[in-house]
């Protein structure tokens, strides 16, 4: 089992404090969340029915992959990660571009996690349909994947077309890894198809081994050994109990937040790699 820190359940003036704990005690990974804009008041929830699922539209939001660049530079093991980025908000270049810069100033260590959004409002505000953005993804992940490696670049599609462009460099890691985040079929069935690893957003323990049981189905209808796609799973404060519950229902990795408050953040850190050691 793999343990990432989930910055969003801390302050971001700590992040690089826990940047560089989480470092130094060995996690795996370090995740952060995404949004682009939200609007000034959000009906919509990510977890629907459950306490506490609406997010307050003042909750302050930054740009990961800067932020991720900022931890990048005073790291040197921790892999760094978004969870999730909502990529069918922006052109494939904008995206394709700030995806290789941080995999290349971090030395090989990015992860794009990548979601296809609950807020629709969101959308409404780019100007983008909601209802095709499954599709819009799925495309731009195409599109991300032929400019990281291919000399030449030509695109006609449903929603993006360019003539032959060339994009320099290439990302350090081949391929720089896209793990999908969802819990809807179809977000596991793009994870099968185009990801190197699925994030669960919002599973249980109870509810995580039929969604892995369809992960491993949609791979083999594509073609692939599930155990080339990574597993992930949010679980805020694990005790050993839960994490070898995890590890039997399929999970390879948890993102964590091993403390009580962002003023526990560090302390929480290091009591958390002691009883996983």
């Amino acid at each position: 089992m793999r343990f990432g820190v989930d910055l969003g359940r801390c302050h971001p003036r700590l992040w690089l404090d826990v940047a560089r704990a989480a470092d130094e005690l060995g996690y795996e990974s370090l995740w952060l969340p995404e949004h682009l804009v939200f609007p000034a008041s959000i009906e919509e929830s990510p977890a629907p029915g459950r306490a506490h699922g609406r997010i307050d539209p003042r909750t302050p939001t930054y740009d990961p992959f800067v932020m991720l660049a900022s931890m990048a530079s005073v790291t040197t093991n921790v892999r760094l990660g978004t969870n999730v980025y909502n990529i069918g908000l922006r052109h494939p270049f904008v995206t394709a571009r700030a995806a290789c810069t941080l995999d290349v100033v971090s030395q090989g260590r990015f992860t794009l996690g990548i979601g296809a959004s609950w807020l629709e409002a969101e959308w409404r505000a780019l100007g983008l349909d909601f209802a095709t953005r499954g599709w819009r993804i799925d495309e731009i992940i195409g599109i991300c994947r032929r400019l990281w490696t291919e000399p030449e670049v030509g695109h006609k599609g449903s929603f993006f077309e360019f003539d032959p462009v060339r994009f320099e460099p290439k990302p350090i890691q081949s391929p720089l890894p896209i793990h999908v985040g969802g819990d809807s079929h179809r977000a596991i069935r793009r994870a099968a198809e185009l990801g190197e690893g699925w994030i669960g957003m919002l599973q249980t323990l109870e509810t995580f081994p039929a969604a892995v049981a369809v992960l491993v189905e949609q791979c083999g209808l594509a073609g692939r050994d599930p155990a080339t796609v990574e597993r992930t799973a949010l679980l805020a404060r694990p005790d050993e109990g839960a994490i070898a519950g995890w590890t039997h229902a399929g999970a390879d990795r948890l993102i964590v937040a091993p403390w009580r408050d962002s003023a526990d953040a560090l302390d929480g850190l290091a009591r958390f790699a002691v009883l996983v050691r």
